[in-house]
């Protein structure tokens, strides 16, 4: 009897683990967000959404995302952070000289012309090539001046998060320089998406999906109030 007790116990055991293994592995599997939006109600600097993603080196990037919001101060767009570099690869819009920034490895340029206005959505799109060392950013489809920022391949661990800006590697965050509002459609390459590409993106038409970030395929995980709701889009 002892030992059909125990033979019980080890067994009802194993099962539990194995329920708790399908339940993780579950958990973790990447979400098809199609037709959703992450929605940052209100100014934190703790709630962000953290994008997971197994590519260590970039040797070229272009990240794409869709965003409405009706902040008139300074925030964050996309943040990629490595150890060595807390602005790895960023995308800042600067409100108060009207310019949409990119940052790579710590450096960044300041592109002017981006009609950017609250209160409608924008598709914006940054491209980076560590051969040429050329950056360039797509307003709602109109391209900017392709400029150098630097050269050399974006390498190490990376964490990616939405909703904040990292000034350390995965923290660091600055409540004045947070999210508030929409955000959807983000999608990551690791190469410089074409121009007609990028349109097709913006138009939102059948488009190649990011191989380093899919929205459609998104492993992500939510800190603090931070929402997933189906997409607003405006009535005609």
């Amino acid at each position: 009897m002892p030992l059909k007790s125990t033979f019980d116990q080890t067994t009802t055991e194993m099962v539990c683990l194995l329920v708790l293994l399908m339940l993780a592995s579950s958990a973790a599997s990447p979400q098809d967000l199609s037709g959703k939006m992450f929605t940052f109600p209100q100014q934190t600097n703790t709630a962000h959404v953290t994008l997971t993603t197994s590519t260590v080196s970039f040797n070229a990037a272009t990240v794409c995302h869709r965003s409405f919001t009706d902040l008139k101060r300074d925030h964050i767009l996309f943040s990629m952070a490595t150890r060595t570099n807390s602005n790895a690869f960023l995308v800042f819009w600067d409100s108060t000289n009207k310019e949409m920034e990119p940052h790579i490895k710590d450096l960044k340029i300041e592109y002017g012309g981006c009609d950017y206005k609250p209160g409608m959505w924008h598709s914006i799109c940054t491209t980076w090539d560590s051969v040429t060392g050329l950056v360039q950013v797509w307003c709602d489809g109109r391209p900017s001046s392709r400029m150098f920022i630097t050269s050399g391949p974006i390498s190490g661990s990376t964490i990616t998060i939405l909703g904040q800006e990292q000034d350390s590697h995965g923290g660091g965050f600055d409540l004045k320089q947070s999210f508030v509002g929409m955000m959807s459609d983000v999608h990551m390459w690791d190469y410089t998406l074409s121009a007609c590409e990028i349109q097709k993106y913006v138009d939102e038409l059948n488009f190649t999906p990011g191989n380093v970030l899919n929205w459609s395929a998104l492993d992500f995980q939510i800190t603090g109030r931070v929402l997933t709701e189906n997409k607003q889009m405006t009535c005609h």
